[in-house]
């Protein structure tokens, strides 16, 4: 039974950690909702960060969930810029920064990701950007019209989603892109080799330049400011300003001190939590890019961090604080926007798990639709330049109905018409 007099807390003031807020109030919870954020800012959407946001084509306000007076019609508390920096489970409270010890009756944890660090000489200097933030969007966001109006040059580490789409916005503006990667492709552990080089062709008919099998090994820099870098083959590319875009690492340190149980690093880490995004305290769940979950439709523990999971994970775990029965079993999904491509992903298929990819529509145009099968099993669909298709996509994973590949290849069967 939940009571009135009960306080919920939520760490993390990101999308999921806003929804599974909004979504307390909407299922009639009346009791404390307090909202721990330990950034300044009100709780913002990310993907306007790598797009809209950083090319110039939306305002600020636009990316934040709520309005800043929705938080106090809603009776939120909010503790912003305040970092929860312990949890105990024992006393079932979590201390702030500045001192300030909360009581709760349940906790959920969105505490996010963070961007992981080159590891190498010269990262301290000026021009070494990351993009996970608000604040990293707006310094980035003055740093691509600086180079593009000077000419200058960008140097990417990682030709991931993060990667290009900041390669396509810093193209936008005029400034020249170099992406060094390690990996023979881009995105080559998301897309396989059959659909990486497709978006280094996208870029390099824009004039970004790939620099394939590589890592950085230095930043040269003089009087703070970044000159160039260099790889690890021998090769020195010029560069004005450098973005390390190698992923993000969950937060999880929280979690760790507070002895809950963490998945393996090697398949991602995370906060390990079931089917309804509890943890191993029966008290505390988490939701969104920090929780690694067990995931009833695929069978397997996951941790996905993209913005679906945050905008549907986060309210799934308010109901489940409320003793609702929840599966959290949706598909994961993410979209990206480059120039004039734009796509969206739905499933899981991980390097090694599928056995074929059957293509529809013209993919030398960028227009089609890519399927990865496993024993015939849709694992996973990526639509470029299609829409209106995310749906019976999803539906198709979730049948495991063995399909035709020569249907699937067909644009003139209907994809509706291949469910069981």
């Amino acid at each position: 039974m939940v009571e009135a007099h009960q306080t919920f807390v939520i760490v993390g003031g990101g999308l999921a950690g806003a929804k599974a807020a909004e979504t307390l109030r909407a299922e009639g919870f009346t009791g404390r909702v307090i909202l721990i954020c330990d950034e300044r800012d009100h709780p913002y959407e990310r993907p306007p960060l790598s797009k809209g946001y950083l090319l110039g084509k939306e305002e600020r306000d636009s990316v934040f969930v709520h309005e800043p007076a929705w938080y106090a019609g809603a009776d939120i508390e909010l503790h912003l810029g305040q970092p929860a920096v312990r949890l105990d489970p024992d006393t079932r409270t979590v201390r702030l920064g500045d001192g300030t010890v909360i009581v709760y009756d349940k906790l959920l944890l969105a505490t996010g990701a963070e961007p992981r660090r080159l590891d190498i000489p010269g990262t301290g200097l000026a021009g070494v950007h990351h993009l996970r933030r608000l604040a990293h969007a707006e310094r980035l966001r003055g740093v691509l019209t600086s180079l593009g109006r000077d000419n200058g040059h960008l140097v990417i580490a990682g030709a991931g989603w993060i990667g290009l789409e900041v390669a396509a916005a810093a193209r936008s503006y005029g400034a020249e892109v170099t992406v060094v990667e390690t990996e023979p492709t881009p995105l080559h552990t998301v897309l396989g080799p059959e659909l990486g080089d497709l978006f280094a062709d996208l870029h390099r008919e824009r004039g970004v330049r790939f620099h394939f099998g590589a890592r950085l090994t230095e930043i040269v820099g003089q009087d703070g400011m970044v000159l160039a870098v260099r790889t690890d083959d021998g090769e020195e590319h010029p560069a004005h300003a450098v973005l390390a875009a190698i992923g993000a690492a969950p937060r999880t340190s929280l979690a760790e001190q507070a002895g809950l149980s963490l998945a393996d690093s090697s398949t991602g880490g995370g906060i390990a939590v079931d089917a309804a995004l509890r943890t191993s305290d029966p008290h505390i769940y988490a939701a969104g890019d920090v929780a690694a979950a067990d995931h009833p439709l695929l069978d397997t523990r996951i941790r996905v961090e993209h913005w679906a999971n945050a905008l549907n994970g986060g309210p799934a775990a308010a109901r489940a604080m409320l003793g609702q029965e929840v599966s959290y079993d949706r598909v994961p999904y993410f979209f990206s926007d480059q120039y004039d491509v734009g796509m969206e992903y739905s499933g899981y298929a991980p390097p090694g798990s599928y056995d074929q990819v059957v293509c529809r529509g013209d993919v030398a145009k960028r227009e089609f639709i890519a399927f990865w099968l496993a024993e015939g099993r849709l694992l996973a669909g990526m639509n470029v330049n299609v829409w209106d298709v995310s749906g019976p996509i999803q539906q198709l994973i979730r049948s495991g109905h063995p399909l035709d590949p020569a249907a699937l290849a067909d644009p003139e069967v209907p994809l509706e018409s291949l469910l069981p």
